[in-house]
Parts: structure tokens; C-alpha cells; sequence
């Protein structure tokens, strides 16, 4: 094996293979930091580029594709609260507040660090422990997938920084949306009144598109100037973290890297759900004094350090068995075919001299990463002085485009602007967007998770507890909700000792 990656190394570092991830790179980072071109759709796109270039050179490029898309999300997520991708999401909880406080260009340096710590373990797994990664992930069942979500859910609490209550009843609020479509297992239709657009369900990425993107234009229409708050128009900040905080964020990153790994090996689980729960476990272990909802660092780390994490994860189920972890590993299975490579233990013997080239363009792509993200931060983190008049209207044009352009339907632009004055209305009033946007994407998995369990069972319990990975997301889901549930009952009795 260790020749087959010197031979790969020696491959990729000539000048042709370098240019294809390095172009790779820049488009993804440039899709993936545009709302609703995600970076599935960016691999997708140079797909059919690759069809007459030679194997190593289109799959080291679509390699730095799937790598940029996912770090290129972080970008617009944390200067305009509109997160380019799904898995940026989580990141703008943090992200953004740091921008407005004039901390734009660390904020993106930290994202830029965290990305690469995140894709670099994820590709040492790929590379070396693969074939026992795999065998954990075929344990995973239905009743595993259901508590897996369950443990995602959980965040919401997490996430209710203000008000617990709220953010309950918003992510009550996102489960009843996600029941909207035929049921998973019957294909009964539900909450559809009739509308044919609804039957596979409230299209996931408009409607974050909406709450997101839509409703923070409507923010910075109503309040006008510019994104920063800083006292200083043009203080964007600097880039690199000092050593001292570095070595504070390390443990987080490295936590959210390992996290973003393994949850990248299961199948249908994806980097969004990978960085909520890295982040809800960063702020479980955090401290006293962090300020997590606020601008806190390790928040960045850690959504960011999971969803690259995911990135080399979705990839060994994808290269061992031929099952794609995600949407993005779908459609490079549909690029391996095309060269003529079928997954599977032929991939890593008889194709071996390509498909580690392959894995080594992920180790290339990440170096790139970070270079190219470090340079273009102080120039990323300027649009936080932008006029808002300017930036309103280019941040809708691109929401329209990128709810338009997933399914081509003028109605997910109308659900897109619904769900925009939807999240305006709710931030207003105090609820949180984020709970709601995570509902949307756990609920499905949740309930078909269940669905099958209690099907395979024929309706008994017992199978939810007969498994050892079960048990252990269980008491991790309880963890979890012990001590924002402790928080919440002290500051009622601060509040009840003050009134009386």
C-alpha cells in the first residue's frame, strides 16, 4: 500500500494533475459559497467535463470540488448569515455574530484552520482504517439511525440559548413541516392539500434558503448601513488565530473532526447533521465564560472541523462497498463508473495506482484549501463593510437562483420567499431559525428510522435496545440534555429569587 500512495504522490504533483485540483478547488468554493448551489451540484456540474480526461487528473479535480463546495459554504455563512450550503448552517450561529463584532477575518481563519484539520483526518481514515470503519457502519440499522437523529435533535435544546421554550416550540414547529409529503413507508399523502409540489415533502433547501438568506435581507433592509457593527467601518480583523487560542480550539477540532468522520460513514446522515451535533458537543463541554450564540471561536471550529470531516468519511463506504455515505459520494460513484471503476476490493488491488491517487488528491486538496483560504480572507471579510443597499439585492438574486435552479420550479421560489417572511416574523418575535432547519432534516430520518424498527419488529420495543451502538446514543442523547436543562432550571429560580 505505502508504494501504491508514493506512486500516487509522485502522479499528482505533476503540474497537470496540481492545475485540475487546484481549478477544482476554486469552483467549489465558489459554488458551495453561493446559496443553494451546493456541493453536490458543483461535482455534479464537472461531471461530464471529466468524460474525456484521464482517470487520475478528473478525479483528483473532482476531489478538490467536493472538498471546496463544503468549505466554501462557511464563507457565506459567516459574512452574510446565509449559509452557501446546508452544512454551513450551524456555522452561522457563531460565525456571523463574530463578523458583526468586526471579527470577520478571524472568523474565516479559524473556519479556513478548522476545514482543513477536519478534511485531513477524515482522509488519513480514508487511507488507513477504512475496512474497520466500514464494518462499524454496517451495524447501523433503522433503530440506530432513529436514535442517531434523536441525538441530533437534541441540539434544538442547545440551540435555545434565550429561551428554552422557544426554542422547543420551533422545533415542534420544523417536525410538523417535515411530516408534509407521502409517508415513508405507506406513500399515503399528508398535509399536501392537493399539491402535487408537495408530495416528496417541503423541499429542504429552498425552504432553508428562506429562512436564512431571505429573512436576513429583510434584517438588513431594516436596518440599514452595514453588516459589521464595529465601530470601525474598516475593521475586519485579523486572520490567523494567535497560538494561544489555537491551542484552545484544538480539542474542539480535533473532537468535530473525529465526529464529522464517522457520521460521514453512515449512510443518509451528511455533514449538516455531522455539524450540529459537533457543535452541541462543544457546547456541552465548554466553559463557563464562552459565549456560545455570540460570537464564540470554538463554535466555528466545530461545525466547520465536522462538515470537512464528513467529507473522507462519506468516501469509504463509497470506495469499500459502493454505498454512497451522501448526495455528493452518489454522484462521484456516478463518476468512478464512468471511468470504468467499480467500487469494492478490485478498487484498492487491480485499480489501486488510481484510486489512491484519488484518495491522496484529498491530503493535495486540503492544502489547497487552507492556502487559498488564508490568502483570500482579508478579501472574503470586506463584504461585511459593503452597504447593505448594495447587498441586498445581490443576496436575493442569488436565492432566487439557487431555489430555482435545484428542481427548476417557480414554486420552491414562492416557498423560498414563504419561509422568509416565515423566519423574519420568528426571529422578531424571539424563535430561533436554526431549530426549525435542523427538524427539517432529522424528522424525515427519525421517522422512518422508527417506522421500519417497529415494522421489522412487528410492533415490539425490544429492538430500539437490543443493540449496543443503541444504548450508547442513548445515554449520549441524555447527556446532552442535562446540562441545558440544569442551566435553564438555575436561571429560573435566579428569576423567581429576584421577584420575590
Amino acid at each position: 500500500m505505502f508504494g501504491m500512495v508514493f506512486d500516487a504522490f509522485s502522479v499528482l504533483l505533476m503540474p497537470m494533475n496540481l492545475l485540475a485540483v487546484a481549478a477544482g478547488m476554486v469552483s467549489g468554493i465558489i459554488v458551495g459559497a453561493l446559496p443553494g448551489l451546493t456541493a453536490t451540484m458543483a461535482v455534479a456540474l464537472l461531471v461530464p467535463v471529466t468524460f474525456s480526461i484521464n482517470p487520475i487528473t478528473s478525479l483528483a479535480m473532482l476531489g478538490g470540488v467536493y472538498c471546496g463546495g463544503i468549505y466554501g459554504g462557511s464563507i457565506s455563512s459567516i459574512l452574510l448569515a446565509t449559509p452557501g450550503t446546508p452544512a454551513a448552517a450551524a456555522t452561522a450561529i457563531d460565525g456571523h455574530p463574530m463578523a458583526q463584532n468586526g471579527e470577520a477575518g478571524k472568523a474565516l481563519g479559524i473556519a479556513t484552520i478548522s476545514s482543513f484539520f477536519g478534511g485531513i483526518v477524515s482522509a488519513v481514515a480514508l487511507l488507513f482504517i477504512s475496512t474497520w470503519l466500514v464494518q462499524f457502519a454496517l451495524k447501523f440499522g433503522p433503530s440506530e439511525y432513529f436514535f442517531l437523529a434523536v441525538l441530533g435533535l437534541t441540539t434544538i435544546v442547545t440551540l435555545s440559548t434565550d429561551s428554552l421554550l422557544k426554542g422547543l416550540l420551533s422545533g415542534i414547529f420544523g417536525l410538523l413541516i417535515a411530516t408534509i409529503g407521502m409517508d415513508p413507508i405507506s406513500a399515503f399523502p399528508r398535509f399536501t392539500f392537493g399539491n402535487v409540489n408537495l408530495l416528496s415533502g417541503v423541499p429542504f433547501m429552498p425552504a432553508m434558503i428562506g429562512l436564512f438568506s431571505v429573512s436576513q435581507v429583510l434584517k438588513l433592509i431594516r436596518k440599514g448601513g452595514t453588516i459589521s457593527n464595529s465601530a470601525d467601518d474598516m475593521k475586519i480583523g485579523k486572520i490567523m488565530p494567535t497560538m494561544k487560542e489555537f491551542k484552545n480550539l484544538l480539542p474542539t477540532i480535533l473532537k468535530g473532526s473525529g465526529m464529522g468522520t464517522v457520521i460521514g460513514i453512515l449512510p443518509g446522515a451528511g455533514s449538516t447533521i455531522a455539524s450540529f451535533i459537533s457543535y452541541n458537543e462543544a457546547k456541552r463541554s465548554g466553559k463557563k465564560n464562552d459565549k456560545f450564540g455570540e460570537g464564540e471561536p470554538k463554535g466555528v471550529a466545530a461545525t466547520e472541523s465536522a462538515n470537512n470531516g464528513v467529507t473522507g468519511g462519506s468516501l469509504i463506504p463509497l470506495l469499500t462497498l459502493g454505498i454512497p455515505g451522501n448526495s455528493v459520494a452518489a454522484v462521484l460513484l456516478g463518476g468512478l463508473m464512468i471511468q470504468g471503476l467499480i467500487p469494492g476490493p478490485d478498487l484498492f488491488t487491480l485499480y489501486g495506482d488510481i484510486t489512491y491517487a484519488f484518495i491522496v488528491s484529498l491530503f493535495i486538496s486540503n492544502i489547497f484549501m487552507l492556502v487559498i483560504g488564508l490568502a483570500g480572507a482579508k478579501y472574503f471579510a470586506r463584504v461585511t463593510n459593503v452597504s447593505n443597499k448594495i447587498l441586498v439585492p445581490i443576496i436575493l438574486v442569488l436565492s432566487v437562483i439557487g431555489s430555482f435552479s435545484i428542481q427548476n420550479s417557480v414554486f420552491d421560489v414562492w416557498l423560498m420567499f414563504g419561509f422568509g417572511m416565515l423566519g423574519f416574523i420568528l426571529n422578531f418575535l424571539g424563535f430561533s431559525s436554526s431549530p426549525i432547519v435542523l427538524a427539517l432534516i432529522l424528522g424525515p430520518i427519525a421517522e422512518e428510522g422508527f417506522t421500519r424498527s417497529m415494522v421489522l419488529s412487528g410492533g415490539g420495543w425490544g429492538i430500539f435496545f437490543s443493540n449496543p451502538i443503541s444504548l450508547v446514543l442513548i445515554a449520549l442523547s441524555v447527556i446532552a440534555l442535562i446540562p441545558p436543562i440544569v442551566r435553564y432550571i438555575k436561571d429560573r429560580k435566579k428569576i423567581s429569587e429576584r421577584q420575590s
